[in-house]
């Protein structure tokens, strides 16, 4: 049986992205429906940290007392050298006075997608479909659809507008045929939540562990559940990652300390941009629109910071007080801070705290990095950049 479902906005993904988009829409009064292949929140240990650069936008969707509730504020960077064992510690303090949230929020992606979800749950305006899969989609100057597969059902979905917030691998990029420009690195992360009181071991709450063969990022999540990020060749795949994964404990976690890992992922990584984003009626956001290496955690950040001026641009082009070419804009604009941003700063950390073979270069950085934590001028520029990820509204004045 095939059903055809009409919306204003379509959004294909029900990640972070895609439901703080349908919130930020749905605030404004429009009407939205999220589809989603999920059978629900996805649990996988992906993101968990947001700068504060971020934090205002999320304060007035209303999410941001609760995301503190649910985690924590992060007050202190550490970066830890694995062969001498320095540490060098930065401190967001050094923002005060600078930002009306000098600190950064540690929550797990699958956590900040509930509580995104409860709000959404209060709009009449919204719907979510849960277990759709989209298979093909059709837009012309006047209307999107999107054929999915629906439990035992095919349905088709039609609106006036598409969202693509359907990861790096989008069907709604594909479907539009906009190139994914960039490079794919040639390892592989894999992200591990395990049961362990670091803390108790001297730990700092987020820690860089820099060395060019156990490199990794390594992060409280509660008192007890750390996230443990490390970097491997991309060919190794899936295959005995039990065994590597415990193989990696045994040479960085504290000596004769018992742990219980919980889950993992595995994933590529990748340094690309969408040529656009922004074709016709269908628009791009999030990792469907640029992925980037998370070293930094500038990858969901970027994305939520596309849906805080998306979500405000297509409501003024819907309801009639802006012309739809600031949508256009809005593609120039976070394409521009993705490739002069996100990317080079991303890179360079991934560098740092994972391939740093060169032994001069790396007191060079490491002296840089002494030379940021002595000085709070030092520091707030080192913590400004991530503000360069953000883009002014492109709705004009007064509308």
């Amino acid at each position: 049986m095939v059903h055809r479902l009409h919306s204003t906005v379509l959004i294909v993904g029900g990640g972070p992205v895609g439901l703080i988009t349908a919130l930020g829409l749905a605030n404004s009064g429009v009407d939205v429906r999220v589809i989603e292949r999920s059978p629900g929140i996805v649990y996988e240990p992906r993101a968990m940290t947001y700068h504060w650069a971020v934090l205002d936008g999320l304060e007035r969707l209303g999410l941001l007392g609760d995301m503190e509730r649910e985690g924590f504020r992060l007050h202190q960077m550490c970066y830890r050298v694995l062969k001498t064992g320095e540490i060098i510690k930065l401190d967001l303090g050094a923002m005060i006075g600078h930002t009306t949230h000098p600190y950064t929020v540690v929550l797990g992606q699958d956590q900040l997608a509930e509580i995104a979800l409860k709000k959404l749950q209060a709009h009449p305006n919204v719907q979510i479909e849960w277990s759709a899969e989209a298979l093909t989609i059709h837009h012309d100057d006047n209307s999107v659809s999107v054929r999915t597969r629906h439990v035992d059902d095919t349905l088709t979905y039609t609106a006036d507008w598409l969202i693509g917030t359907d990861g790096a691998r989008s069907i709604v990029r594909k479907s539009i045929d906009v190139d994914f420009e960039g490079i794919t690195w040639p390892e592989q992360f894999v992200a591990t939540n395990v049961r362990i009181d670091l803390g108790a071991y001297g730990w700092d709450d987020c820690n860089y562990l820099v060395d060019d063969k156990l490199g990794a990022v390594i992060c409280r999540i509660t008192d007890d559940l750390w996230r443990v990020t490390f970097s491997e060749p991309s060919e190794l795949g899936e295959d005995r990652a039990e065994e590597r994964i415990r193989e990696y404990y045994d040479q960085v976690l504290p000596a004769g300390v018992e742990y219980e890992k919980t889950l993992h992922s595995i994933y590529k990584m990748h340094q690309r941009v969408a040529a656009r984003l922004r074709v016709g009626r269908v628009l791009l956001a999030g990792d469907a629109a640029h992925a980037t290496n998370p070293t930094n955690g500038f990858g969901l950040v970027s994305g939520m910071l596309d849906s805080m001026v998306l979500s405000e641009a297509l409501a003024a082009v819907i309801q009639g007080r802006a012309d739809d070419t600031i949508l256009d804009r809005y593609s120039d604009d976070r394409r521009r801070v993705f490739n002069e941003v996100a990317t080079p700063s991303s890179s360079e950390t991934k560098r740092l705290v994972f391939h740093s073979t060169d032994a001069d270069r790396l007191e060079r950085d490491l002296q840089r990095l002494r030379d940021v934590a002595a000085d709070p001028e030092r520091s707030r520029d080192h913590f400004r950049i991530g503000a360069g990820l953000r883009t002014p509204s492109v709705v004009p004045a007064g509308v």
